[in-house]
């Protein structure tokens, strides 16, 4: 084997996702999220067109973005805004320390289907949770609908046709690690042995 089997196994299946709101006030260094980023460029990717594109807050550059969090829940809520929600929000911009805008953009030349660049991004993102389980980092992928608004895209510096797919926060957890499981293999897979008639 290239790899150790059973350290890979076990990372893969001590991955979280760990709400923001479970962060300690530990702050995450620039140097970690380059590397989560890194690794997330390593998802296969069909054509080689790595659709992926980030926008990382760190630093001095979570008070820039941790602002508008409650405001562009506002913008998407409209009249259906919730005071609670708009409080958590405006504590999740404090207590965060790194975040990443994550979006895809098309291939230009439009050979590959835009659902397989997605899947490609959906890939490098599962690479940004692996790498925050090693370092004993949570990771939570959110996609609430305020990512769509145009003004998410431009504040992320993201062309014009390149499309949020998230908001990746990362932390230290407070606690322990959380626990979860998964349904047995028998209830989510349908076995075709060629052997059979």
């Amino acid at each position: 084997m290239r790899h150790n089997l059973s350290e890979v196994t076990e990372l893969m299946r001590d991955r979280r996702s760990i709400s923001p709101e479970r962060f300690s006030s530990r702050k995450v260094h620039k140097e970690v999220v380059e590397l989560l980023l890194t690794n997330a460029t390593w998802a296969p990717t069909h054509g080689m067109t790595q659709p992926w594109r980030f926008a990382a807050y760190v630093g001095d550059g979570m008070s820039t973005i941790g602002p508008k969090l409650a405001e562009w829940y506002q913008v998407a809520a409209g009249e259906n805004a919730s005071e609670a929600k708009v409080a958590k929000l405006e504590a999740r911009g404090k207590q965060v320390t790194a975040m990443v805008i994550v979006g895809v953009q098309p291939d230009p030349n439009g050979r590959i289907d835009i659902r397989d660049e997605r899947n490609a991004v959906a890939c490098a993102m599962q690479n940004m949770y692996l790498t925050c389980t090693a370092h004993g980092l949570g990771g939570f992928w959110s996609t609430p609908p305020m990512i769509h608004l145009p003004e998410v895209q431009e504040f992320a510096g993201f062309d014009s046709d390149t499309e949020v797919i998230g908001f990746f926060y990362v932390g230290y957890p407070e606690g322990e690690w959380p626990k979860s499981h998964r349904k047995p293999l028998e209830y989510v897979t349908r076995w075709v042995d060629s052997s059979e008639s």
